[in-house]
């Protein structure tokens, strides 16, 4: 039996069991994915199961790039897509707004108790549960251990001054190569690989709704960039980048020409994809520790999917329940859900209990290890009203550090002042 028909087996019988299976006729929804053309062809192959138990709801899928995903939600309206994935910053702003529905009792209840209290609690505002959570992104040191060996490295850096000194050994100005490299010109992967840093320094973001960018720690994270610039140890315009991590940051890295990132655990497939067989020479080790720090943190985040409260009732309740069937645990392989099987398509970290426990041997393959040691004391991005206009402006001031515009003192008092700026100006 191939694994559409086992998804379509799956589909019949969830449908039988589900709460939410009464369905208006002829019912068309629209899901809405930043993914790539493979991963969407597995999405709906997984809609055309759920359909096949349930012949009066369609389902299409559409995809767009990441940078205009949130602009195509916000711009639909009624006439939007009913189910669209987001990025869990996005939740607070588009709740205010009333442009995603609160989740049927059924499935606040399935989110709350199905997901650890942290990644629910991203998928909720105010108490209330307004999305299901999928993928789960944590940020580990990634090297390349050929480099490190020729450079004489013995293991990777744990400490911010290891850090230093292996980005320094791994440098070579003569054939291009950086040791460490960041990224700039897209907001997550500037300002992920920085929270990361800080959190491992012992400071934050945001600490009971307030900007903590003026703090000790912050500073020593700012100092820790502009030293890596100033030795030549990081070149900024080897770092450019977008969503897909496509352009000089994953080619210089894929090609050798970069030592050591920081990156988050998705990018796998596509560094898989650009290495081929050289991709076993990649490790992961959690981020190096800072001055003020205890104990190796990272940043997380999470997606999850929602549903637009501009839609008809008739709509919004086949999503829901077509969401709470890909989501559960009788949609996809060996007791994982649909959307498992899909997320560990692409190396990504299912984030439903169930899942984890599913997918249990396959997250302990090398290149995850180094994230999943780092779970227990991840730190979630801080998910505020005003929160991508934070990470946006922050992206600017680090973009403005890497290229040698503005002192590390000059970092932190902007970032510090716009922080203050944004949050204030978002919960009037």
């Amino acid at each position: 039996m191939n694994a559409l028909s086992r998804l379509v087996l799956a589909a019949a019988a969830a449908t039988a069991l589900s709460p939410l299976s009464a369905q208006a006729q002829d019912v068309q929804i629209t899901y809405l994915t930043h993914w790539a053309p493979d991963t969407v062809a597995l999405l709906e192959d997984a809609a055309t199961a759920y359909s096949a138990g349930n012949p009066d709801v369609s389902i299409s899928v559409r995809a767009v790039p990441f940078g205009d995903l949130l602009t195509t939600i916000r711009s639909g309206g009624s006439d939007g897509p009913t189910i669209a994935s987001i990025y869990d910053l996005w939740l607070p702003a588009l709740v205010k707004d009333g442009v995603v529905a609160p989740a049927p009792d059924s499935v606040a209840a399935d989110v709350t108790s199905n997901w650890p209290a942290g990644i629910a609690a991203a998928a909720s505002v105010n108490g209330e549960v307004y999305g299901i959570p999928n993928e789960i992104n944590v940020y580990a040191l990634n090297y390349n251990k050929k480099l490190l060996e020729e450079a004489g490295i013995a293991s990777p850096p744990s400490t911010w001054d290891e850090l230093k000194d292996a980005a320094a050994k791994l440098t070579d100005e003569s054939v291009g190569r950086q040791g460490f490299g960041v990224i700039n010109s897209w907001a997550a992967g500037v300002v992920h690989p920085f929270s990361s840093l800080l959190v491992s320094n012992g400071g934050q973001l945001i600490a009971d709704g307030e900007p903590q960018l003026d703090s000790q720690q912050a500073l020593e994270t700012f100092q820790l960039y502009a030293d890596l610039i100033e030795s030549g140890s990081t070149v900024a315009a080897m770092g450019t980048a977008d969503a897909n991590t496509t352009g000089p940051f994953l080619d210089n890295f894929v090609s050798g020409k970069t030592g050591m990132i920081i990156m988050a655990n998705w990018w796998e497939s596509a560094l898989k994809g650009g290495m081929g067989d050289s991709f076993d020479n990649i490790g992961t080790a959690p981020i190096p520790v800072g001055p003020s720090g205890d104990t190796a943190r990272s940043i997380s985040y999470s997606w999850q999917t929602v549903v637009n409260a501009g839609a008809e009732p008739a709509q919004q309740e086949a999503a829901w329940d077509f969401l709470a069937w890909l989501n559960g645990p009788e949609s996809g392989k060996n007791g994982a859900s649909a959307m498992a099987d899909i997320l560990q398509s692409m190396g990504i970290l299912p984030s439903r209990s169930s899942d984890v426990e599913t997918y249990k041997d396959a997250l302990e393959r090398p290149f995850l290890e180094g994230y999943v040691s780092t779970l227990a004391n991840a730190q979630g991005f801080p998910i505020v009203l005003g929160g991508q206009e934070f990470s946006e402006a922050l992206q600017q001031t680090l973009e403005q550090l890497q290229y040698g515009q503005i002192t590390p003192a000059e970092a932190q008092a902007n970032a510090q002042a716009d922080a203050v700026s944004i949050l204030e100006r978002a919960a009037q």
